[in-house]
């Protein structure tokens, strides 16, 4: 294991998602959480790759930052988009290393949304946001996240303002990766 995670990282890796778990663990004699973060990402050949886990106290800026480095220290190079949940610490830890656009995850970003839905209306108002993912370019999906928020706003204003809080912030993530790469190319993760 050791070896997978401290191997040289060649090429460039455009593409590269973080997230982190909590997990309990035995420690000191007794159970405490910690996080697990890990890093994949896809090279210029569209191949994907676990690059990096690490085990933490927290998600803080400076367990990141250490985890972001150690991967360029490895070699990891060529990061144009940074693709992540809203944490803050992660985002600010990523601008430093790597100095690279960051695009919020869209399933983190359904989860948060989903949660401000009435449970009634969750399952109509993930079909509805689904659809702006769904789109083959940009600007469609652009127009379709326009479509989506009017709808919800008239019946859900705090649905509609959230998808107008974070436009900027999501909208890239599913068109992007998916005009660039052609997903037929993309290997399975390590």
């Amino acid at each position: 294991m050791n070896a997978f995670l401290s191997r040289p990282l060649e090429r460039a890796w455009p593409y590269l998602w973080l997230d982190a778990i909590y997990l309990k663990v035995w420690e000191g004699g007794r159970i405490i959480s910690k996080a697990v973060i890990i890093a994949v990402a896809v090279n210029e050949d569209g191949k994907r790759e676990v690059l990096g886990v690490a085990i933490g106290p927290s998600e803080a800026e400076t367990f990141w930052t250490e985890f972001l480095r150690s991967l360029a220290d490895r070699g990891l190079r060529g990061v144009k988009l940074v693709i992540a949940d809203d944490h803050k610490s992660l985002r600010a830890a990523a601008r430093q290393v790597f100095n690279a656009t960051h695009q919020r995850c869209h399933i983190h970003w359904m989860r948060n949304t989903l949660a401000h839905a009435p449970a009634k209306r969750c399952t109509a108002v993930a079909a509805m946001l689904k659809t702006i993912f769904a789109q083959e370019t940009r600007a469609e999906a652009e127009a379709q996240r326009e479509i989506v928020a009017d709808a919800l706003r008239e019946k859900q204003p705090k649905l509609g303002a959230l998808m107008d809080a974070s436009r900027d912030d999501v909208l890239g993530i599913y068109v992007l990766p998916k005009r660039t790469l052609d997903p037929a190319r993309l290997d399975k993760p390590a």
